[in-house]
């Protein structure tokens, strides 16, 4: 039980992750100094997304699953619970580079936005 209580923390904490990455840039708003932590997190999700790296959580849930007693899944965790919900159906690498390239895209705007507004542009 415990093995499958911390397999759901592990989603949770990989799904906070996904969402930290993608728009988190809206921290700088409250402070410059998030730039340190988000950078990183931006750099290394749009690295997992663009290479097709699996995340190591992902290996690390479907090992709590496993000792739980529990099946594990062979797709990636966007694969798995992320995009049933967003793109049903064909996930595809091409999607994936997509996803990766948003990311990107979506932050350049957020640290635009941000760096433009303190300096009062």
């Amino acid at each position: 039980m415990l093995y499958l209580i911390a397999a759901d923390v592990i989603v949770l904490t990989h799904l906070g992750f996904i969402l930290f990455v993608t728009f988190g840039g809206l921290l700088l708003f409250k402070s410059r100094k998030w730039i340190w932590v988000h950078l990183p997190a931006v750099i290394w999700g749009s690295i997992v997304e663009l290479t097709g790296w699996i995340c190591p959580l992902t290996p690390l849930e479907n090992w709590l699953r496993v000792k739980g007693g529990h099946e594990v899944y062979r797709e990636a965790f966007i694969e798995h619970y992320i995009m049933p919900i967003i793109y049903p159906s064909g996930y595809t690498r091409g999607f994936q580079i997509l996803l990766g390239i948003l990311v990107i895209v979506i932050n350049i705007i957020l640290y635009t936005w941000a760096f433009r507004r303190s300096k009062g542009i």
